[in-house]
């Protein structure tokens, strides 16, 4: 690996944990060069500027939500399995795979109304997200261990929104209890549409 590129690697590792906690906008780049003892010319010899560091960022951090996800999800045999993996994967939101919680909500929550560019990375994942969990109940369906009479499209809908939102609650909380509660009922549903 180059040095250019092994420096990419470093300064973007760093940032994620910075802005998942304190937000882009609350992170200057000072505060990252100081983490990866890196100078300022070395930094702007990789990125531009804050923004394209940004933009990269978000991409490293949606991209290992995304990894460990479908990682969870095909720990499950069947379609019913792989929603109970994903489910056990999430069911414990105050340990996080980077430091500061959940970067969808994170970055949801400062993106909205300041980063158009941003927004629309995380409106990507979420969508993709979503039709991910969508299709694999319509699979269920599809093979007959899933009842007809479930709506793919909403119960992925419901499922995804409310993880994100239990993720911001146990944060606050600094308990899993929502989180339980939310995973519980979902887990009821399931059973209720269950076939097989």
């Amino acid at each position: 690996m180059l040095r250019s590129e092994a420096n990419r690697k470093i300064i973007i590792e760093k940032a994620a944990g910075m802005f998942n906690e304190r937000g882009i906008a609350g992170t200057p780049v000072d505060d990252i060069l100081k983490v990866t003892n890196l100078s300022k010319s070395s930094f702007y010899g990789i990125f531009p500027g804050k923004a394209e560091l940004s933009y990269a960022t978000v991409d490293y951090m949606l991209g290992r939500i995304v990894d460990a996800r479908n990682a969870a999800i095909a720990q499950g045999d069947t379609p019913k399995d792989k929603i109970l993996s994903f489910m056990k994967f999430v069911k414990n939101p105050i340990s996080s795979i980077i430091d500061g919680g959940c970067p969808v909500i994170n970055l949801a929550v400062e993106s909205d109304d300041t980063n158009p560019i941003i927004k629309q990375k995380v409106r990507t994942m979420i969508e993709y997200s979503i039709k991910i969990f969508s299709t694999i109940l319509q699979e269920g369906i599809d093979c007959g261990q899933l009842s007809d009479k479930l709506n793919p499209e909403e119960f992925a809908q419901r499922l995804f929104i409310s993880i994100e939102g239990a993720n911001a609650i146990c944060r606050v909380l600094g308990s899993i209890k929502p989180m339980q509660t939310i995973l519980k009922g979902f887990k009821t549903e399931l059973d209720f549409y269950s076939l097989q």
